[in-house]
């Protein structure tokens, strides 16, 4: 039987190996405890923009399960449990695209630091990309923009006040188009900033984008100084996203509301509606410690170092390989 090698190579691996010691040397100087937590769990997110792999009715627990996602929930347990500044470097699995830059399994580096603001996580999330290309990393200081000025300079348009018409006028979408994005403005948003805004995005340096819409905020708090806003950012290498932080939403009671409307936005996609962490919920409860956090992938560094534009090039086994 043929196709039973792995996708990459030797020097790929230990690209990898030397990627990760230099991230936990990194972590470990600014004394940042590396912890671990549970791939598997009967919670899933609710996130529109993410779909849980669902392993079936467990024989323990009687109920389905569902592998995770992210480590953030478990994670944010510890630090409402009492634990300082910690990391967490793991496996995690999404369903969905498989190409090119995604796979449905891949490595997270994930990590939270207490009383961090929105410029202090975008300054360590810059540290920790340094560190982990070493000088692999072209010498350029990073772009930042804010998400409303960048949408209005590539394309003319508000993103907090454009109608849907709006978007996809300027998406230049057609009936096909249209039909398949459907009436949802933040899926809108997303198909510009990926189709027109991040292709704008220079090639050789680091992009941060911050101050996402308060309806794409997802587990951020909303902004304190513009409520339409979202303390939430992300790091691009060219048009390539790297890593998603947030200054971390406290409040339960705001968390449960906002899953609850992603079940609704859920339902009106035809995508399931997961049970909801009640674990998270009672940490967040308990009281989660004022903190920011940030999610990057492993494999899309790799890819800037190795000088490549396919995933599968940095993986020891794809997906597709495994079929």
């Amino acid at each position: 039987m043929s196709g039973w090698q792995p996708a990459a190579g030797v020097q790929a691996a230990k690209n990898r190996a030397a990627m990760m010691r230099r991230i936990r040397d990194c972590f470990d100087a600014a004394g940042v405890l590396e912890v671990d937590t549970p791939a598997l769990s009967p919670y899933a997110v609710s996130d529109t923009q993410i779909e849980s792999l669902e392993i079936g009715e467990s024989l323990v627990s009687r109920r389905p399960m569902f592998l995770h996602t992210s480590p953030e929930f478990s994670m944010k347990r510890l630090l409402a449990a009492g634990y300082p500044d910690i990391f967490s470097i793991c496996r995690v699995f999404r369903d969905g695209e498989s190409g090119t830059r995604h796979q449905p399994e891949f490595t997270m580096i994930e990590w939270y630091r207490l009383g961090f603001g929105l410029q202090a996580i975008v300054d360590d999330t810059i540290r920790v990309i340094k560190a982990a290309l070493a000088s692999a990393l072209p010498r350029h200081r990073p772009d930042q923009f804010e998400y409303r000025d960048i949408f209005q300079q590539v394309t003319n348009i508000d993103p907090l006040t454009a109608t849907v018409e709006d978007l996809a006028a300027a998406a230049q979408a057609d009936d096909a188009l249209g039909k398949a994005i459907g009436g949802e403005r933040d899926d809108w948003l997303d198909l510009i900033l990926a189709t027109q805004i991040a292709p704008q995005f220079k090639k050789d340096r680091l992009t941060v984008l911050r101050h996402y819409p308060a309806s794409q905020a997802a587990l951020a708090r909303l902004c304190p100084d513009d409520l339409r806003c979202a303390d939430r950012f992300e790091v691009f290498f060219g048009p390539v996203e790297l890593a998603n932080g947030y200054v971390e939403l406290t409040d339960a009671r705001e968390q449960l509301q906002r899953m609850h409307a992603d079940d609704e936005a859920r339902r009106r996609r035809h995508r399931a509606v997961r049970p909801h962490d009640r674990l998270l919920l009672a940490a967040l409860e308990a009281g989660l410690p004022a903190c920011a956090g940030v999610a990057m992938g492993l494999e899309r560094l790799q890819m800037i170092h190795d000088r490549t534009d396919d995933i599968r090039d940095v993986m020891t086994f794809s997906f597709e390989a495994n079929r």
